[in-house]
């Protein structure tokens, strides 16, 4: 009998810690093919950092990267990358989705030219073709530019060259790109051999905002407190990783996607570790409001969205 009641107590014993250690299964939806973006969260993988959170995570690339929010919402994705101005653009269309870490907390987006072009200031881009990735965004933030050039859109001739903005330049197909990363698309123009200009949106009169955040839907943050918590712990913990060694950092995103252009990411995380140390742990939360009152101000998003409702700092 006591052997009988020993076993019992054991089986029960066992049972109870696998239902304290269960596994939940979770996707991550990435906002564009793996890239230097998203090295942390490679990290992290590699580094089994959100197993020890008991996650499994399903990492990967949407067919139509520009439906995250979307998925996320639906509860297809219980989490994605994204972007400030489109997450406030989404939730003023209702869409409950809320960023609930950054990534960088500094516009990556510019205008950007080749050095032989002599167009280093926004006001030498009248008369000029500038290409663009089909963003209306991108086309708000270049009109409030010119604006304070004294000049309109009207001044300027858009291209819609897709996300083909490297070759458009390097060709002279167009004078110059906005909606270009600088710490992406400017490594690509030199690896070319050419010399780039960087025109910074915040140099020329944007609010700064948050270029890539981590975002989940209100439902599943709600209904999943300790799970987000807990994928937000570890995916931090990647990123911090990747600062303390970018080497590390590149062979996890290697071995995640071998198809990846080394030199070229390997120069993207060296320029964005310094932006992940200012942005990962921060709950300064000004630049998201200013951002908000300046996307109101120009008529892009509702001006009864309540910007504060848009990010839920988890610590």
């Amino acid at each position: 009998m006591k052997k009988i009641i020993m076993l019992s107590i054991l089986v029960i014993s066992i049972f109870s810690c696998s239902s304290e250690n269960e596994i939940n299964k979770v996707s991550l939806a990435l906002d564009w093919y793996p890239n230097s973006n998203h090295a942390g969260i490679f990290y992290a993988k590699d580094k089994g950092y959100f197993l020890d959170g008991d996650l499994d995570v399903e990492v990967y690339t949407p067919s139509d990267p520009s439906s995250i929010l979307q998925t996320v919402a639906s509860g297809r994705d219980q989490f994605g990358i994204s972007y400030q101005p489109d997450l406030l653009l989404a939730r003023s269309e209702g869409v409950p989705v809320v960023a609930i870490s950054s990534i960088v907390r500094t516009p990556l987006n510019s205008i950007m030219t080749l050095k032989k072009s002599g167009i280093s200031d926004p006001s030498k881009l009248k008369g000029k073709t500038i290409g663009y990735p089909g963003i209306p965004l991108n086309i708000g933030i270049l009109q409030s530019i010119l604006e304070g050039q004294g000049l309109t859109i009207d001044d300027v001739n858009l291209v819609d060259v897709g996300f083909d903005l490297v070759p458009a330049l390097l060709s002279s197909r167009v004078d110059a790109v906005i909606g270009a990363f600088w710490s992406h698309e400017s490594i690509l123009i030199e690896l070319e051999g050419e010399g780039v200009n960087i025109l910074k949106f915040q140099d020329w009169g944007i609010p700064e905002y948050h270029e890539l955040v981590l975002v989940t839907s209100e439902k599943y943050l709600d209904e999943n407190k300790e799970i987000v918590e807990s994928f937000v712990k570890s995916f931090r913990k990647g990123f911090e990783g990747s600062i303390e060694s970018n080497s590390e950092s590149m062979e996890s995103l290697i071995s995640a996607f071998p198809e990846v252009n080394v030199e070229l990411e390997t120069e993207g995380i060296k320029l964005l570790a310094p932006l992940w140390i200012e942005s990962m742990n921060s709950n300064n939360m000004d630049s998201w409001h200013k951002f908000g009152d300046w996307m109101k101000e120009k008529g892009l998003i509702d001006s009864g969205l309540i910007i504060e409702d848009s990010f839920k700092i988890i610590q």
